[in-house]
Order: C-alpha cells, then sequence, then structure tokens
C-alpha cells in the first residue's frame, strides 16, 4: 500500500477523568476557603434547658456576653465558673454598659434566679437579654 491512505481503527481520546480534575480542584478550593472563613463558636460549658417562651420576638445579640447557669446555679463566663465567673461578668460591666445574654437552665430554683438578678442589677447591668425556646 504505497501511497494510500490509511485508515486508524482508534483515535486517541481523552480520558473522562481528565475533565473532572479542574473541577475537583475549584471545588477543594472553595472548601478549603470556606473552612478558613468560617466562624467556630466555642461549645457551651454545661448544657441548659431553655424556658420556653410563647413570644417569637428576638433580641439583636450581635457579640454579646453570654452567662451561662445551669439547674444546679452553677455560673459560667468564658473560661471561668462559680463566683469568679460572676466576679469577672461584673468586673467586664464597669468598662461600659454591654448586653448580658443570661442562658438559665429550665429547672434553675426561682430563688436563685432572683439572688442572681439582682446582683446583676447592683453591679449596674440595665440590659439583660434571656435566652429561651420558642414553643
Amino acid at each position: 500500500m504505497q501511497g494510500g491512505f490509511r485508515i486508524s481503527g482508534s483515535r486517541k481520546r481523552r480520558a473522562a477523568a481528565e475533565t473532572l480534575v479542574p473541577m475537583i480542584n475549584i471545588v477543594f478550593l472553595l472548601l478549603i476557603f470556606f473552612l478558613l472563613s468560617a466562624t467556630i463558636a466555642p461549645p457551651d460549658p454545661f448544657d441548659v434547658t431553655l424556658p420556653g417562651a410563647a413570644s417569637r420576638e428576638t433580641a439583636d445579640t450581635a457579640g454579646p456576653t453570654v452567662l451561662h447557669v445551669s439547674a444546679e446555679g452553677e455560673l459560667a463566663y468564658g473560661d471561668l465558673r462559680g463566683d469568679a465567673a460572676l466576679a469577672a461578668l461584673i468586673s467586664s460591666q464597669q468598662n461600659g454598659p454591654k448586653t448580658v445574654v443570661l442562658k438559665a437552665d429550665a429547672g434553675l430554683d426561682g430563688g436563685t434566679f432572683a439572688w442572681l438578678l439582682t446582683r446583676l442589677s447592683e453591679a449596674g447591668v440595665n440590659d439583660l437579654n434571656l435566652t429561651v425556646n420558642h414553643r
């Protein structure tokens, strides 16, 4: 077959996996971006069952000071527990009034809750939001 045409039975095709590589690269870049830009909230110091509420009004709690109160009356503010937590919260309020968000357990004794509200009021906390579950 001199000077004739040569007909090839198969052509080189691109593998299907090669077309997916750019898309996989973009997905991994997006995943890394979202992982780096996400804000990770620290876990609550202990489990709190929030009391219920009939109203659906919500307060603006952007960057608030959060005080956790367990059913046994244990206080937590940041990494501090007990009286040290309350003292640190009160001293942070002296630097300027901030919104305090109170996450109190639904099983908290009313007397303990009233004592805590009295202490916060005496310390000058005038903006207190109680976190509740909506029914």
